[in-house]
């Protein structure tokens, strides 16, 4: 068998964070690579730091119009929105060209939490082409979603989540800082917040629809708020700043009914350089069943890396899955790929032969 062959669609913080991951990996090539602007007309190896081409033929960077043809590769990774009505003519083009899909679209984790209809035409044209589209990342998509289902998978009965990640936004890239107001004043914050166009953690209903779906329960409600975490000092990252007096990051809460009952919590302050001010990051589970769940782990997963990873290693079982939209709880647990990625591929799933 050929070489597990993917297209990376978005060359910033995560797609070419991704890039450089598969460079590392067994039985995979990268044979296209889609950006705007200055990248384009450039060699892939150029435009993302840090990733080495060894001998590996070159890819240059094109549009998607020249580089999603079908049957181009047997996957391609859509690292360029949160939501998915941004990223849904892109998965579309993928799709109806006959390849495979994972994003890291924050709202692709459950779309059908904020966009059914979307959801359900992305899993028709999935079916009707063959193929398999996910979304997935490190929250949601493991974190605040599966790593709790995974917990409940221990337990008799559950009464009652809470999920919670302290985590640093440090590695994410120009999108994120965007979504969080990293930098703006609390007063652009509270009009942000008041417009909606104050983004935040972009996941908590998706979170909360996909434990919903996988413990039986049905959603009565959800809520969510926000706050904005002010630094006293100036904090910077690779991809953002925030002077002191300043935004540095978003404290969420998310809640979901059942039966009229408050069944799920979520708690997610999340900043740029939390260490700075002495914030120590982590990740939480808490369930009250029989038998309970308290889980504790500190330092957080990281999430830059985190997300990479997830997408990585969802390659194999998103070529292999039947065809349709699918979620994390659709295909088999995810894990690091450490043998030869073609080893993990069903010889009839192929596409590029």
């Amino acid at each position: 068998m050929e070489n597990v062959k993917v297209i990376l669609w978005g060359l910033g913080a995560m797609g070419g964070g991704i890039g450089k991951m598969l460079t590392k990996k067994k039985g995979v090539d990268i044979v296209g690579a889609i950006d705007i602007g200055a990248k384009l007309g450039k060699s892939l190896y150029e435009v993302v730091p840090g990733i080495e081409r060894g001998d590996r033929e070159d890819v240059i960077v094109g549009t998607a119009e020249e580089v999603i043809k079908p049957g181009a590769a047997d996957i391609v990774v859509v690292c360029t929105d949160s939501f998915t009505a941004k990223v849904y003519d892109k998965l579309v083009m993928v799709m109806e060209n006959g390849m495979n899909v994972i994003t890291s679209a924050e709202e692709m984790a459950y779309p059908a939490a904020q966009e059914p209809e979307l959801a359900k035409k992305l899993d028709e044209i999935g079916k009707k082409n063959g193929v398999t589209c996910l979304g997935t990342g490190i929250n949601p998509g493991l974190i605040m979603d599966l790593l709790v289902l995974v917990w409940t998978g221990a337990c008799e009965s559950v009464d009652h989540i809470v999920s919670r990640r302290v985590n640093s936004l440090s590695p994410f890239g120009p999108a994120v800082m965007e979504e969080q107001g990293i930098g703006i004043t609390v007063d652009e914050f509270a009009a942000r917040k008041a417009d909606g166009t104050m983004a935040g953690h972009v996941g908590f209903a998706e979170s909360v629809g996909m434990i919903c779906e996988g413990l039986g329960w049905k959603l009565d409600k959800f809520e969510q708020d926000m706050e904005p975490i002010v630094t006293d000092v100036d904090r910077k990252s690779p991809y953002g700043f925030a002077p002191a007096g300043h935004v540095a990051g978003v404290a969420m809460k998310g809640w979901g009914y059942v039966d009229g009952e408050m069944k799920i919590e979520m708690d997610h302050p999340q900043q740029i350089e939390p260490e700075q001010v002495g914030v120590h990051t982590g990740d939480y589970v808490f369930i009250k069943g029989t038998p309970d769940v308290n889980m504790s782990n500190t330092p957080e997963i990281e999430g830059g890396i985190g997300t990479m990873a997830m997408i990585l290693n969802s390659i194999p079982h998103v070529i292999n899955a039947r065809p349709g939209l699918k979620t994390m709880i659709d295909i088999p647990v995810v894990r690091a790929i450490m043998g030869d990625m073609r080893d993990m591929i069903e010889p009839e799933c192929k596409i590029v032969k």
